[in-house]
């Protein structure tokens, strides 16, 4: 595998949560800042793959909702 993705998305209290997507890693992570989220991502997917081969890197998707009023 080249590459591992989570969907990250941006909480009300401005802290941020991660999901990988489209892998089994049973791991919801969350954390307060972006640089904080980073390393915590970076943690749960070396926990996952201690005793296989990770992947060559970590694809970070922020996810964005917005509601737009039409008229």
């Amino acid at each position: 595998m080249n590459e591992i993705i989570f969907e990250i998305a941006q909480e009300a209290d401005g802290g941020f949560t991660a999901e990988a997507i489209g892998e089994s890693i049973f791991r919801f992570t969350q954390a307060d800042s972006w640089e904080e989220l980073r390393a915590n991502v970076r943690e749960a997917v070396q926990a996952f793959y201690f005793d296989s081969a990770p992947p060559r890197s970590i694809r970070l998707r922020l996810v964005r909702d917005e509601v737009l009023a039409v008229a």
